[in-house]
């Protein structure tokens, strides 16, 4: 019996339009497992079979739809016959997925490794009570691990109400142009093998200590590189290329953290101007890579994985900025693509007094709910993926705070999220970043995530662009950012590592921006110039943007080189934005989230050189000078040597108390560190000011390793320090204006 319901599948005919004469067959599916979740391939004795699960809890019927190897035809729809906990599940085994290779065989002219498929959701239509349910609506597997087709083309009929009433749901069918997802037929390696659960070890594991990240797009770091064949720029085979790591090896960082390559479906507002969520913050398939990225887009995930593999061999520490926070399904007039068709009310925060209306504490229309387990266990096996299949180092977690939000919004640092974290073996070794703020209540959470987990510290960023730029903030408030701001981060056993600092990232003014621009210039993003941060903390140094006026430029050089300076020698784990190092400009666009074009892909061919020297020299003075990289709470008090771990200098060579902290006129100050044992002391002279400032030194003696005021940070003959033995028997330096100069103490320090 069953063998002729197979054979009788394979010799049906091709089906007549998407969801009408598609054959439906439920005897072929058997009850399967309700584990693991998705489209699981497994040995069952006699071949493959086919395990599919889906979470699907308030659903009174479920179908998985398989289709042609272009995703347009839909060949069958085999209803999941067995339901437990909420979940729908069913399998297929050897002989029914023969059958099914052969029929798509039937219609395709290569050979058959792989199944398109997508998913039927039944159920209540109830927007008031959070239900959502259309079955004419072809939805994707949150599990999905390969995407097929795109969000594009007539955007309404992914609408799973009717948009002229929304009341409604829309009746028409959309199987040719939904996205689906694919199945590789070959068994899983995590699965087959059970070693490869705990995690791969080959990835360069960087100490805390020495990490210093650098944020990257896939496709911008590549795009316009001269180096990168044509077919691979702006890929993950690009970013991969030798020609283009031999520039950051030179530079010195140790972690590539990628914007999101999660599949993401672009926004409708975007599509109709003419754009895409270049960024990539509206993920749509967690487990998936983004195909666009790929130089071969029906094999994304294994050029991927090659890349991770690349970067690790060069020496290379991989981090994926992940957005677990919201989904491309927007607000309620939003797409219904996956989860709003399979368990809307379960999936998201819906509004408690009109559920068909959706929390917005991510700003783009929806947030996920991980106050459900079931949501939990969707990112957790999210990120499980990404480090057992892909051997990713870590990720960043774009509005973290949501991630934590219980069901009655409140930020937790008890959530199930973190438990879940904390207790898997993989994921509570890799290395953890928050973006600790979202826009919901009490949304701006810096410094209160779990100990393990590191931050994006905004006000570093800010006190530090005041400091240089604006002219504002005394000694007291620089001293604190710059010892990795110990009011935020000194609890709960959490180390100076714990602040991630930066001056520049994705989001906001590229640092040659920065010192340009008084004002954002965001007319391109089609929003009148409203989006993007208004407050900017930047200066244009007396001109907005281009000039060829050379004591502006030469300002505007001397200020990004102090900025620099400052990030790169601070306390905690320094951030640089890719493209910094080169002088790349955004045309003083501060929200190019929407610019796939020259604004955003860095541009080599202008890429300013010495700035790169410049800072490759301050990463090799970090990485050679422990005392740069001290990892405890400074505590400024003498050890058994009589050594101190800090000093706060005061330029007339005594140690800074009392008024000198808070003086805003009088903010030029040294710092002075030590990490003891067999480490030379370093002393830092600080001049945010418009004049020379003479220094009087601590005892020494003294060697100039680094002059901010040069092109390229190399010292001259003038920065070597004067000796005076009445008024400084120690040296004395002229520090010039809004700059920076690191010295060591020679005694315990090679000389140059």
């Amino acid at each position: 019996m069953f063998s002729s319901l197979v054979n009788g599948f394979i010799n049906s005919s091709v089906p007549k339009p998407p969801g009408h004469g598609v054959a439906v067959l439920p005897e072929l599916m058997r009850a399967g497992q309700p584990w693991p979740m998705g489209a699981q391939v497994l040995s069952d004795g006699s071949g493959l079979a086919l395990n599919v699960a889906v979470w699907a809890p308030d659903a009174t019927r479920l179908e998985v739809c398989f289709f042609d190897v272009t995703g347009e035809h839909e060949l069958a729809r085999l209803p999941l016959p067995a339901f437990s906990d909420g979940v729908w599940h069913g399998r297929l085994g050897a002989e029914a997925l023969d059958g099914l290779r052969a029929k798509v065989l039937l219609d395709s002219d290569r050979a058959i490794d792989s199944l398109v498929y997508g998913l039927r959701a039944y159920g209540p239509w109830e927007p008031a009570r959070g239900h959502r349910f259309n079955p004419a609506k072809v939805l994707l597997d949150p599990y999905a691990r390969e995407l097929v087709g795109a969000y594009a083309g007539d955007l309404s009929l992914h609408l799973g109400h009717d948009a002229s009433d929304p009341a409604h749901p829309d009746p028409r069918d959309n199987a040719a142009s939904a996205l689906k997802a694919r199945v590789r037929l070959q068994v899983r390696s995590d699965l087959a093998d059970p070693a490869l659960r705990t995690g791969r070890s080959d990835g360069p594991r960087v100490p805390p200590e020495l990490t210093v990240l650098c944020e990257l797009h896939v496709k911008g770091a590549s795009q316009r590189h001269a180096g990168v064949p044509d077919r691979l720029r702006g890929s993950y085979a690009g970013l991969a290329r030798p020609e283009l790591l031999a520039h950051y090896k030179r530079l010195g960082v140790t972690t590539l953290s990628l914007l999101p390559v999660h599949a993401r479906a672009d926004e409708a507002r975007l599509q109709q101007l003419g754009l895409s969520n270049y960024w990539g913050y509206s993920s749509i398939a967690f487990l998936a890579p983004e195909p666009r990225y790929a130089s071969r887009p029906d094999h994304a995930a294994s050029e991927f994985r090659d890349m991770v593999d690349g970067l690790h061999r060069e020496g290379f520490e991989v981090v994926l900025d992940v957005v677990y926070n919201h989904s491309a399904e927007t607000d309620e007039l939003g797409p219904t693509l996956s989860l709003r068709g399979l368990a809307n009310a379960r999936y998201y925060h819906l509004d408690d007094q009109t559920p068909r209306h959706y929390r917005n504490w991510s700003g783009c229309g929806n947030c996920l709910n991980l106050a459900e387990p079931r949501v939990v266990q969707l990112v957790i096996e999210s990120l499980r993926h990404w480090v057992l299949e892909h051997g990713v180092d870590g990720f960043r977690f774009d509005l973290a705070p949501i991630l934590a939000r219980g069901r009655d919004g409140g930020f937790s640092v008890a959530s199930g999220f973190f438990a879940a974290l904390q207790a898997d073996p993989v994921l509570s070794r890799v290395k953890l970043i928050a973006e600790p703020w979202d826009i919901g209540p009490g949304g701006y959470q810096l410094g209160a995530f779990p100990p393990g987990w590191l931050e994006w510290n905004d006000q570093f960023r800010d006190t530090m662009r005041s400091w240089w730029l604006r002219g504002a903030g005394d000694r007291g408030v620089f001293a604190h950012r710059f010892a990795a701001s110990s009011t935020q981060f000194h609890h709960d056993g959490r180390s100076p590592l714990a602040s991630v600092n930066f001056i520049t990232a994705h989001d906001g003014f590229t640092l040659r921006d920065l010192v340009s621009y008084n004002h954002k210039h965001n007319d391109a993003n089609g929003e009148h110039n409203r989006d993007g941060h208004h407050h900017n903390c930047s200066w244009n140094a007396g001109v907005e943007g281009d000039t060829d006026r050379a004591e502006v430029l030469a300002l505007r050089a001397r200020l990004q080189r102090a900025l620099l300076a400052t990030l790169l020698l601070a306390q905690g784990t320094p951030m640089l934005l890719g493209g910094d190092e080169i002088g790349h400009t955004q045309r003083g666009n501060n929200n190019a989230y929407c610019q796939d074009n020259e604004i955003t892909w860095l541009d080599w061919a202008g890429a300013d050189l010495t700035l790169a020297a410049y800072v490759a020299r301050l990463l090799r003075l970090r990485r050679e000078l422990p005392s740069l990289r001290i990892t405890h709470w400074l505590r400024g008090l003498p050890d058994a040597q009589g050594r101190s771990d800090v000093t706060w200098w005061h330029p007339e060579g005594r140690v800074l108390a009392g008024g000198d902290w808070g003086d805003p006129h009088d903010r030029a100050m040294g710092v002075r560190l030590d990490a003891g044992g067999d480490a030379a002391a370093v002393l830092l002279l600080v001049n945010p000011g418009t004049r020379s400032q003479r220094f009087v030194l601590p005892p020494g003696p003294w060697q100039t390793l680094l002059c901010s005021c040069t092109p390229d940070g190399a010292p001259g003959p003038q920065h070597t320090p004067r000796v005076d033995p009445l008024n400084a028997p120690d040296g004395a330096c002229e520090v010039e204006c809004r700059s920076m100069r690191v010295l060591v103490q020679v005694a315990t320090w090679p000389a140059a």
